[in-house]
């Protein structure tokens, strides 16, 4: 029997961490019916939507009407083990923890730092403008990129993609902090690891369709 989940994934179109469950849905060929919130606007905050998600955070995923899944990385592990193929995780058991070391330092590390409520109470508790929290963020960025790059470019472990020739959780959580760094207008030029990493990515038919600028709710720009 094919098992064929029915898929439904509460997002918002900027969400780093809903990018990352979008490429691993696609790299997977796994449909998903995408539920739309706009977290500017405080959707995450709706009764509704609470019950689903407590925290008031995106992603969420439900399959087939069991309780939602939270938690980018662990929806990450949920699909690698029950969709193995394509394998988005290395066989090799140290393999996988440096694998999971540098999705760490991204979604633990960087992201965190730069969320909309981190920015809304900067904002509005702390005094910051709009240029305070580019730096602020900028900042963040750029040092989480500043050890990404040496760790991928001394490792021999490192190839076309943050680990090997196939792209795995931690070129998902790559992708997933170029697109904010490009707003923030941090330059990739100082990492050129991390920059020739991200380019393999964005080839990828995976990486573009979860792209934000192709989601439900993204703004549109004038043809």
């Amino acid at each position: 029997m094919t098992d064929t989940p029915k898929l439904r994934l509460y997002g918002f179109w900027r969400s780093m961490a809903t990018y990352r469950v979008r490429v691993a849905l696609a790299l997977k060929g796994l449909a998903a019916e995408e539920v739309a919130l706009d977290l500017d606007a405080g959707d995450q905050f709706a009764p509704d939507f609470l019950a689903v998600n407590p925290e008031g955070a995106v992603p969420a995923l439900i399959v087939d009407d069991a309780p939602a899944l939270t938690q980018s990385m662990a929806i990450l592990e949920y699909l690698e083990e029950r969709f193995p193929e394509p394998p988005l995780l290395p066989a090799d058991l140290a393999a996988r923890a440096r694998v999971r070391s540098i999705c760490a330092l991204i979604v633990a590390d960087t992201h965190p730092l730069i969320v909309p409520r981190v920015r809304t109470y900067l904002i509005e508790q702390v005094g910051l403008d709009a240029a305070g929290f580019r730096a602020w963020g900028g900042h963040w960025i750029g040092r989480g990129l500043s050890a990404l790059e040496t760790r991928l470019a001394r490792d021999p472990a490192t190839g076309a993609f943050c680990h090997g020739q196939a792209p795995t959780f931690a070129d998902l959580c790559l992708g997933s902090l170029a697109v904010p760094a490009r707003t923030l207008g941090v330059d990739l030029a100082p990492y050129p690891t991390v920059a020739r990493i991200t380019a393999a990515c964005e080839t990828l038919d995976a990486f573009a369709r979860a792209h934000p600028s192709r989601q439900l709710g993204a703004p549109r720009r004038a043809s």
